[in-house]
């Protein structure tokens, strides 16, 4: 089975991602890489499987990563679809994907469920895996554009894609599973948490997350009631305990052992950094 599908994967320093999540690329007609100049053998890895490597560097704003490759590339699949190096495409999935896209109804872009796996485990509770446009028709979806930050964060963090045209869910998760550990996840999330911190303060000062981006909306799809209820969120007192009882105990991550405990306070600790460093900002 080979498809129509040019498969994008951002990278920095994931030589312990990276073998699996192109391991399970194998129907992909075109598999490309890009790199931000790492310094482990992540270059060497992707080669060795036969993906493209491009390097990328970043000179600030619009565009980042992963909208640079669409910008730069030239993809002649139908297909784009968008993954993250600690991510891996199930056999299941690529069967739903073969299916749908040989449907003569076909949508022009898919939601796509990340499974979020952690410590081991696949959870089931919890709520810490999400939808995304992940799967679209080449030349139909873009990033959104949102408020410049001085994070200097190279690669889309919560961005998300915004359709020309229509968008269906694919029912498979993929498997999202990062194995460099709890350090390097708590260190990317600090980063996550200064950029966070601009765009948030950004908002309440404009209004706006940026003149091309996704709507709040609550009756929207996945990404519109996403940001919806962030955008309530961020202006309540206690958000991070009300994060840790959302993911804890209203979506019932307890039922996940300590794993899902240790997954709660990290949530509660990223929105409280985020909190800390909008304080830093103001003052």
């Amino acid at each position: 089975m080979t498809l129509p599908i040019t498969v994008l994967i951002a990278a920095k320093n994931e030589e312990a991602n990276l073998p699996r999540c192109l391991e399970s690329l194998s129907p992909a007609e075109r598999v490309v890489v890009i790199d931000s100049h790492s310094t482990d053998t992540t270059s060497q890895i992707a080669e060795e499987h036969g993906a493209e490597i491009l390097q990328f560097d970043y000179s600030g704003g619009y565009p980042k990563k992963r909208q640079w490759a669409l910008n730069s590339l030239d993809i002649k699949t139908n297909w784009v679809f968008l993954l993250d190096a600690d991510e891996a495409v199930p056999d299941e999935l690529w069967e739903e994907i073969d299916t749908t896209l040989a449907a003569p109804d076909s949508e022009d872009a898919y939601f796509i469920t990340k499974g979020f796996h952690f410590l081991g485990q696949e959870f089931q509770y919890g709520g810490f895996s999400h939808e995304a446009v992940l799967l679209f028709r080449t030349g139909h979806a873009q990033f959104e554009r949102l408020i410049d930050d001085p994070s200097g964060l190279d690669m889309e963090v919560h961005e998300r894609l915004i359709v020309d045209g229509t968008a269906g869910a694919l029912d498979t998760p993929l498997i999202h599973e990062d194995f460099k550990g709890l350090e390097s996840y708590i260190e990317r999330h600090n980063r996550y948490s200064t950029w966070e911190a601009h765009l948030r303060r950004a908002y309440l000062q404009a209004d706006t997350y940026g003149s091309d981006s996704v709507e709040a909306n609550l009756f929207g799809n996945t990404q519109e009631r996403r940001r919806f209820l962030k955008k309530i969120a961020i202006q309540v007192p206690f958000e991070p305990l009300l994060w840790f009882l959302y993911h804890y105990f209203f979506r019932l991550g307890f039922l996940e052992g300590r794993p899902g405990l240790i997954a709660s306070q990290i949530r509660r600790h990223y929105i409280a950094h985020v909190r800390a460093k909008m304080y830093e900002l103001r003052h």
